[in-house]
């Protein structure tokens, strides 16, 4: 294996359907995305549950997902890189995977971000 990587994953509308404070149910897609975190892991990345989620909705997800074979690394913390400065609440990862995020990377990605917020512009 190359590099590790580190996944910062949020859990409700990715891991499960979006119904806080409870759990919703998973489709076929959470459940193939779940699938692929356990072989990335298998394979030595690191993943961290990454959730607005708090005590003890945040307890209630952690056992969801043991209990479907997701035992992520660390919750709401990373503690596997350098602080680069002071104490930060933003976790460092090669990559986020949330419902809520638009992508700001390469120049596509770019583009329609920026048209989706200009077009909010408009609303």
């Amino acid at each position: 294996m190359g590099q590790t990587l580190i996944f910062a994953v949020d859990f409700d509308g990715c891991l499960a359907e979006f119904d806080f404070p409870s759990i919703g149910e998973q489709t076929s897609k959470q459940k193939k995305l779940m699938n692929i975190l356990k072989k990335l892991q298998d394979k030595g990345h690191k993943l961290i549950l990454w959730t607005s989620r708090g005590e003890p909705a945040l307890q209630e997800a952690i056992d969801w997902c043991e209990e479907k074979g997701l035992i992520f690394d660390m919750h709401q913390v990373n503690p596997f890189t350098k602080k680069i400065s002071g104490p930060s609440p933003k976790i460092i990862a090669d990559y986020y995977i949330d419902d809520k995020a638009l992508e700001f990377g390469d120049n596509e990605s770019r583009d329609r971000t920026l048209f989706l917020l200009e077009r909010l512009l408009d609303e």
